[in-house]
């Protein structure tokens, strides 16, 4: 039981940042619809509990080999997405159209920036010996209702800053990746 709380606690830990890029993500839209929220959180909810379970398989071996470059990864990811928000938040607009981090290849990327670190939790989930399906299916299910829930909250968050959603939702990505950055280089 006490492994089992440690895999929640674990869980919020590593949904923080799927919550930050949906709020900063989403912000930028006008109105996301329930199809753009759920793909979103079942998106980046998938991408934790397969990069968990990843981690898991591939052992301390690939672990290590990331591990050194994770941080570098996961900052780039963010910053080019950030960079690319920014970017069109400044552009002259005739008409409204925005960044939809809801599909494609943005969706992609920001899925596998805010879901690196799941691989290395999926080489202490195996050493906890909890049950990896248990394990996953909480880590997924939280990365989806978090995420969610952030996407939401983005979206009224968004409404009240106006034009310039698009460049503080950028701001706030690569703010995260700098984050991630000097976590890891301070460790």
């Amino acid at each position: 039981m006490e492994n089992l709380l440690a895999v929640v606690l674990i869980s919020l830990g590593l949904s923080a940042d799927c919550f930050a890029v949906a709020i900063s993500g989403s912000i930028s839209l006008k109105k996301p619809s329930v199809i753009q929220t759920l793909r979103v959180a079942s998106s980046f909810g998938a991408f934790q509990a397969l990069m968990t379970f990843l981690g898991w398989l591939a052992g301390q071996t690939i672990v290590e080999a990331i591990s050194a470059y994770d941080h570098w990864l996961a900052f780039g990811l963010l910053a080019f997405v950030g960079l690319r928000m920014i970017k069109e938040s400044l552009r002259y607009k005739t008409e409204e159209k925005r960044v939809d981090m809801t599909r494609g290849l943005m969706l992609l990327v920001l899925s596998l920036a805010t879901s690196l670190d799941a691989l290395a939790v999926g080489l202490s989930i195996a050493l906890m010996q909890v049950h990896i399906g248990v394990s996953i299916g909480i880590i997924g299910a939280t990365a989806f209702l978090v995420t969610g829930t952030g996407f939401l909250l983005g979206h009224r968050l968004g409404s009240l800053i106006g034009k310039r959603a698009e460049l503080i939702g950028g701001l706030v990505l690569i703010g995260i990746g700098i984050k991630i950055l000097i976590e890891h280089l301070g460790a």
